[in-house]
């Protein structure tokens, strides 16, 4: 026993000691991948040397004779920092992840294909201003420099055996159109759904579950009368419905789906009649996924015009928002809808060919090989029609084209890049109206106090219908004509009230003679942000970025009232267990901060409501459609109709509640043990919202191998904000950065991000933006104190 016991310790020991080798020579591997921060190094067709100093929080300071040689020095420290995130993001849209990461990837690789992102992104540069190639060419200098030159590359690249190929300008197109994808592509699940739904349900069943507004919308703008209003409950037809359907559908809690976690923002601006000293002061956070690194970086450049501080999409040589002496700005998605499903009609005779007019036209066959690691590459098909590619998917058993502006790559551009030539609010104005990007709104404030909103993006001009559904466009009456002239965009100059605000809420009615889109989001943070900056005055940075953490929730008082009225005291004496509930609801502050008790009991209750009735009006759909959910974002104005109005008739669950009062009271108690059964250390009534909203931020690589998360992922921080709130936030979703922002100011912006600019885990830089990020704490837009310095100099001949 004795030998056998110093057998198993000489065996332990061996293996700690194997270990404690492999994780030195781990660590020596990533030590020596780390990137030099000092300097000097040679960079491609660099006309005069660039300087380049960073600070204590690696935040590069360009300094350059001109435009060209500061893009050039953007691409080398971009790469420097970033390269596998930016090889990760161009392979994503080119469809070239199986490569590396084998069958897992290959669904998105054959999506990326059907797109044809890599046909479009060259087809967009040919076509591109020849400054604007130009730009983009210096910028693939930069990082091909850092490619060429580099002792070692990020230790990624090493991890899955690959060398990253050279940059290209049309790389830098198919990360805009990465984000294209993130900010637009939704809309085709939209037009899915509803074109289900027109098949499957009554006409007054559908107006009633879609509208395009709520009551902080219509306080907002009730002066722009919605495409969709708010409908009375269509009583007879969901009657119908519910007889028809109540047993099978009760199973289908999957059907219905909350539409809160959506790519989108907030920016406002407040012009000099607001602020303490007449500047007009910009605020921007952009509401996204987040991971490990975070999708911005950060930068200063100077090339002899003035400093410009913002951040840039790593790939892209352009400040996405940001500000100079003469201005800034920053965008919200317009959650608008630019995707259009064509249905094609087929020849019986030849599945090969669709109508166009009164003739069978054959489909464009493109055949595409896609790579995968480890197995045999695969061949897939991708058949064109003039409108588009042929989705993967068909829609009700039929083949759709998607005819989408993020494929047209006549109007796809680079226009933000002469941001920096403009002089005046108008000039700007003009040329975010004529970029062809991602749609977005986008706000500006310029020097001398003005403040402007507008849209950036082509907006589609439909004739014969509105988008909503799909349709077939054979017969030439229904289809897009064009875009709209850039010069009948909307926009709004200096306002008397003297702000402006856009949270991705729908700012447009009936009068403004195109159709948007109609899956805004809810108006509730547009609201609060307005509400609060009317009662402001004498208003400064700081006061813009502490509205930027603000967590006030009016938005879900009405279901604390719903569940407080179904608590009421005799109720309690009947069931003297439900006491704990009531007390958990009445604790709530109003607020979603980390230590608020009674939210997530309130945030669970809302979701189970509208998954519960709704589910059983929506079988038809389902039976239509296994893959049908019904997911808008303006849910809560038909479900709070539903739990108002309580018609006996349209009682979801007759079988097990005897009245509405009692099936919500069952929907509140199914809620707290959903709650105790995922908590069950913690009594409901000290369960802290903190406890619930967890952050769940990681790299990549930590999902396929989880051990790696200790080292690559950020913390489990407890998160305050939620996703109806003004500091919008989820466990891996929120806000990407927060930027406060005044012309000529610069000195007094405000910035920060999850985080940090390295995406090298054993760089100081690589989570030190991260703790201020989740406890709202603010740092300086400007690069402090140089701690380091390059220096780029040309190429020797």
């Amino acid at each position: 026993m004795q030998r056998i016991r110093k057998l198993l310790l000489y065996f332990l020991f061996t293996l700690l000691g194997l270990s404690m080798l492999g994780l030195g020579a781990g660590f020596l591997f990533l030590e020596r991948s780390l990137p030099p921060q000092d300097g000097e190094f040679r960079v491609q067709r660099l006309s005069a040397p660039v300087t380049v100093t960073s600070d204590s929080h690696g935040i590069p300071a360009i300094k350059a004779g001109d435009r060209a040689d500061a893009l050039r020095a953007l691409g080398y420290v971009t790469a420097r920092d970033r390269l596998f995130q930016m090889d990760l993001m161009r392979r994503k849209n080119a469809g070239r992840l199986a490569e590396l990461f084998g069958q897992i990837a290959v669904n998105n690789d054959i999506r990326a294909r059907t797109y044809g992102f890599s046909r479009v992104a060259k087809a967009v540069v040919a076509k591109l201003p020849q400054a604007h190639r130009r730009y983009l060419e210096a910028y693939a200098d930069g990082v091909n420099s850092f490619i060429d030159n580099a002792r070692a590359l990020p230790f990624e690249f090493t991890a899955l055996d690959y060398r990253p190929e050279r940059w290209k300008p049309e790389d830098s197109l198919l990360v805009v159109l990465g984000m294209f994808d993130n900010l637009t592509a939704g809309s085709e699940k939209e037009e899915r759904m509803l074109t289900v739904m027109e098949k499957s349900l009554p006409a007054d069943v559908v107006s009633f579950l879609t509208p395009d507004t709520d009551r902080f919308t219509d306080s907002l703008y009730g002066d722009a009368e919605p495409y969709r209003p708010a409908r009375p409950i269509p009583v007879a037809s969901l009657e119908m419905a519910l007889a028809r359907h109540a047993p099978a559908a009760l199973k289908l809690t999957e059907a219905v789906q909350l539409r809160d976690m959506v790519a989108g923002s907030n920016a406002w601006v407040v012009s000099g009649a607001k602020t303490h000293d007449g500047r007009a002061i910009l605020a921007n956070d952009m509401h996204l996924g987040i991971s490990v690194p975070n999708i911005w970086y950060r930068a200063e450049m100077d090339y002899g015009s003035g400093r410009t501080a913002g951040v840039t999409l790593p790939g892209m040589p352009v400040f996405i928002a940001g500000g100079n002496d003469r201005l800034a700005w920053g965008g919200t998605n317009l959650t608008g809808d630019f995707l259009d499903l064509v249905s094609l009609e087929i020849n019986p005779q030849n599945p090969e060919q669709y109508r166009v007019g009164d003739k069978w036209q054959p489909f464009e066959q493109i055949s595409e090989t896609i790579r995968i690691k480890d197995t045999a590459p695969l061949q897939v098909t991708v058949r064109r029609s003039i409108w588009g590619p042929v989705a993967q998917e068909p829609l009700l058993g039929k083949p759709v084209a998607v005819h989408w502006s993020a494929l047209d790559d006549t109007v796809v551009n680079l226009g933000l890049l002469d941001l920096d030539k403009a002089e005046t609010l108008e000039q700007a104005m003009a040329v975010v109206n004529h970029t062809g990007g991602p749609q977005l709104n986008f706000l500006l404030a310029d020097n001398h106090g003005r403040i402007g909103w507008t849209v950036m993006g082509q907006i589609p001009k439909r004739v014969g219908f509105d988008g909503s559904v799909s349709r077939s466009w054979a017969d030439g009456k229904v289809g897009w004509d064009g875009y709209v002239d850039e010069r009948q965009l909307p926009r709004e100059i200096d306002p008397a009230a003297g702000i402006l605000v856009s949270a991705n809420d729908r700012r447009l009615g009936k009068a403004y003679p195109y159709v948007i889109g109609r899956q805004f989001a809810s108006g509730y943070r547009a609201y609060r942000i307005t509400q609060r900056l009317k009662e402001m005055s004498a208003i400064n940075e700081g006061a813009m970025f502490g509205l930027q953490l603000d967590t006030a929730n009016e938005f879900y008082g009405f279901y604390q009232q719903l569940a407080l009225d179904v608590l009421s005291p005799k109720t309690i004496e009947r069931q003297p267990e439900l006491q704990e509930l009531r007390d958990t609801l009445r604790a709530w502050n109003g607020r979603a901060d980390t230590d608020s008790l009674g939210f997530a009991l309130l945030e669970r209750f809302r979701r189970q409501l509208a998954i519960s009735v709704f589910s059983p009006f929506l079988e038809a759909s389902r039976s239509m459609d296994k893959n049908f959910n019904y997911a808008w974002s303006y849910i809560d104005t038909p479900l709070q109709a539903m739990l108002t109005e309580k018609v006996p008739q349209l009682l979801p669950d007759p079988v097990n509640y005897h009245d509405w009062d009692d099936f919500i009271l069952g929907q509140l108690k199914r809620s707290a043990q959903q709650l105790k059964t995922d908590y069950p250390d913690t009594a409901l009534s000290e369960l802290t919202w903190g406890q619930v909203n967890k952050a769940r931020i990681g790299h990549p690589f930590s999902t396929a191998m989880p051990l790696l998360g200790i080292l690559l992922d950020m913390p489990a921080d407890a998160l305050a904000g939620c996703a109806n709130c003004v500091r919008a936030v989820g466990p891996a979703f929120g806000a990407s950065e927060r930027l406060v922002v005044s012309p000529a100011h610069l000195d007094e912006g405000i910035m920060h991000m999850p985080g940090g600019q390295s995406g090298h885990p054993l760089s100081s830089y690589y989570r030190d933006q991260h703790r201020h990020w989740v406890n709202g704490l603010p740092i300086a837009l400007l690069a402090g104190k140089a701690e380091h310095r390059l220096t780029l100099k040309p190429e020797v001949d």
